[in-house]
């Protein structure tokens, strides 16, 4: 992949025709709810880039690696998109302090909630895309996301859950169990938060926009802990 000079927030709103879309990518629900009828929330943009996001890295890898079976292809897209690594993705672009957050969520600590992060990346593709174009929403994704895809490939790419399962049936501790302790959000935007444990003792809790997704961020925060 030819390299090209690092985005940033800055050099990106620069680019947007519509700079209120931009703002919007980086409006979180909280905001809105204390600011009537200024602009809606990044929500709609996040679903449009979700999508977006999952066929540009899909093509990518798809083509970047011929010899791979589907399962290797779909964990490896996993390992790429999921909260944790775009989480990253946010903090290396300081994107935290740029979003727009009520004041509870500001001082409960939304400027490093992982999952708000995750979502917020998304919705600013969905933005690049619909203001910029499929082309500059590609550049987004590859500068971004795609240039760790042949470290991320070089990973065990087993999912967390299993890794966590063996992990445990090592140590002799037994079999983890996940229960979710949390839901919220409308049917197009769920989030659950699930918890992990082993017999009583709690072991971690992730969260995710479905049940497996918040179970193998769990498991992923409980294989840190061990």
């Amino acid at each position: 992949m030819k390299r090209r000079e690092q985005m940033n927030l800055t050099k990106i709103r620069e680019k947007f025709k519509n700079k209120d879309l931009f703002d919007q990518a980086l409006t979180h629900k909280s905001w809105v709810n204390e600011n009537k009828n200024i602009r809606e929330t990044y929500e709609r943009l996040e679903f449009l880039g979700d999508a977006v996001l999952e066929f540009i890295v899909s093509d990518y890898i798809f083509k970047n690696f011929p010899d791979k079976e589907e399962g290797y292809l779909t964990a490896l897209r996993a390992n790429l998109v999921n909260t944790q690594n775009l989480a990253s993705v946010a903090i290396n672009l300081n994107l935290g302090r740029e979003i727009f957050l009520s004041k509870g969520e500001d001082e409960g600590g939304g400027r490093n909630n992982k999952s708000l992060l995750a979502d917020t990346v998304e919705a600013i593709i969905g933005a690049i895309f619909l203001d910029l174009g499929f082309k500059s929403a590609q550049d987004f994704i590859n500068e971004n996301i795609l240039k760790d895809a042949e470290s991320k490939s070089r990973e065990s790419l087993k999912d967390s859950k299993s890794l966590l399962q063996e992990k445990l049936q090592a140590m002799g501790i037994g079999t983890p169990k996940y229960k979710v302790i949390e839901e919220s959000g409308p049917d197009h935007d769920k989030k659950f938060v699930v918890e992990v444990s082993v017999g009583n003792k709690s072991l971690a809790k992730g969260i995710g926009k479905s049940k497996s997704t918040g179970e193998q961020e769990a498991a992923k925060v409980a294989l840190q802990g061990l």
